[in-house]
């Protein structure tokens, strides 16, 4: 499918999928969006020093590096794992600029190691923070009781609405641990609906820019 770079209402640049009209981020802001959702409503929410991430949908790595920074700030220790069935190029990954607009220069190398490691290999790229990620389809993940914290950022349900199922979401909710927490910047009905069925406790939150709300779920 037919990628390109675009830029986003905080000035923050994303990746389109021309094809489906579908962008990485959201077209108000991908560091907005990113902030909002995953590290204020997830990061900063699940109250342990040490915490395990699963990623869905590591994409462009924007989610992780913004982990990585604000992880730094008082060593927080994180495991993280991204999963990835379609690798961004580290060609654009440079047109992204994410160093720049985050003025985080001092994490430059450990956000490039972090797309160009093997794949299924634990790498250290800090001493508080390691990083795996996984080629594979979200569908394939078949952790059982091993994460704190899910960033749920599959594409949008208008083109990948088998993400966004009862199935999937029990994977989701067997990989977490018990008061383990995913967020997502999603918020209809049926996806909380979804949530819901498989046993996690939902709440609405407000969303980021251009979003009345997102969803955040919790494994009791």
């Amino acid at each position: 499918m037919k990628r390109k770079i675009i830029t986003t209402g905080d000035g923050s640049k994303t990746i389109q999928i021309q094809d489906w009209e579908e962008q990485y981020h959201s077209v108000h802001g991908a560091v907005n969006e990113a902030y909002h959702v995953f590290i204020d409503k997830g990061f900063e929410y699940y109250p342990d020093k040490s915490v395990r991430i699963l990623e869905i949908g590591f994409g462009s790595g924007l989610n992780a590096l913004i982990t990585l920074i604000e992880s730094g700030k008082n060593n927080r220790l994180v495991e993280y794992t991204g999963i990835e069935a379609y690798p961004v190029t580290i060609e654009e990954i440079s047109q992204l600029a994410y160093i720049e607009t985050l003025n985080a220069e001092a994490y430059r190398k450990p956000f490039f190691k972090m797309h160009n490691c093997a794949w299924e290999i634990k790498t250290k790229l800090t001493p508080h923070f390691s990083f795996k990620k996984q080629k594979k389809d979200f569908r394939e993940i078949s952790d059982t009781n091993l994460y704190d914290l899910i960033y749920f950022d599959a594409f949008g349900a208008r083109v990948q609405p088998e993400l966004w199922t009862e199935p999937v979401f029990h994977k989701m909710y067997k990989a977490l641990t018990t008061n383990g927490v995913l967020v997502t910047y999603a918020a209809k009905g049926s996806v909380r609906r979804a949530m819901q069925a498989v046993g996690f406790v939902v709440e609405r939150l407000p969303g980021p820019p251009g979003k009345r709300e997102m969803l955040r779920a919790l494994k009791v």
